[in-house]
């Protein structure tokens, strides 16, 4: 007897075929929107950094001051009117600063999202993210996507080629303004900023404005960070139990 061809969808041979490729891209855009929607995710605050650092490191400052400052934003999202968690810590979900906001989160009791991506090195998922937070992504535009969907505030600490990327994107999506919510973005370590990145040179060369200088923030403890934080976060609802998406203006409004 002649046996039935799988679906489509339940053929390994095509979902990892060129032809499959809209159909993973797709995946990696659902399936976390089922999650986030499930738990009643509506907003994020993004920590970006180096993989590379670690409390015994160079970068041992920084680890410890990351874990610091999402346990900071973690119990200052718990304890706003409405219950439950209006802003949840949100990390790449792996070692370095990533594992130190997710550790950050859970030192305050809180949930915290993990939005890994598989890697030759460095990136394995780190054992303080919430279970069932934790996302796999092949495909780093869509990672980034999500970055941005639910952030509403960002807080890129020291990193490489990967945090400046990252960063970038979401200075690039404010600058432009293709966001219909401003996202407040706080460099942490004004000294590595100011000597990796010459933003006055940007303004001097008239590659960038004067004005987007106001883009971000330098901080330089988790303190003030925070502090920052609470004034410029637009707040989701309430009410929110769905995920506030960060939406596209339309062009001319």
């Amino acid at each position: 007897m002649a046996h039935s061809p799988p679906l489509a969808y339940h053929d390994p041979g095509f979902m990892d075929s060129d032809e499959g490729r809209p159909v993973r891209i797709v995946s990696e855009y659902l399936a976390p929107l089922r999650t986030f929607s499930a738990e009643y995710i509506t907003a994020t605050v993004v920590f970006f950094g180096s993989a590379r650092a670690s409390s015994a490191g160079v970068l041992g400052r920084y680890f410890d001051e990351a874990t610091e400052l999402a346990r900071l934003v973690t119990e200052w999202s718990r304890s706003l009117p409405g219950g439950g968690e209006r802003l949840v810590v949100c990390s790449g979900g792996g070692p370095g600063i990533m594992e130190a906001a997710n550790r950050g989160a859970a030192l305050a009791g809180g949930r915290s999202i993990g939005l890994n991506i598989g890697l030759p090195q460095e990136q394995r998922p780190n054992r303080f993210i919430t279970p069932g937070l934790s996302f796999e992504f092949h495909y780093f535009f869509m990672r980034k996507l999500w970055f941005a969907h639910l952030a509403h505030a960002l807080v890129a600490f020291p990193g490489g080629f990967g945090t400046l990327d990252e960063l970038f994107e979401i200075l690039t999506l404010a600058q432009t303004r293709k966001l219909d919510r401003s996202i407040p973005v706080l460099l942490y370590g004004s000294s590595y900023w100011n000597e990796v990145v010459n933003f006055e040179a940007l303004v001097r060369h008239g590659t960038i404005a004067a004005a987007d200088l106001e883009l971000f923030s330098f901080v330089d403890d988790p303190e003030a960070a925070l502090g920052l934080l609470k004034s410029r976060i637009e707040l989701p609802p309430e009410s929110a139990r769905a995920p506030c998406f960060a939406r596209s203006r339309v062009p001319g409004r």
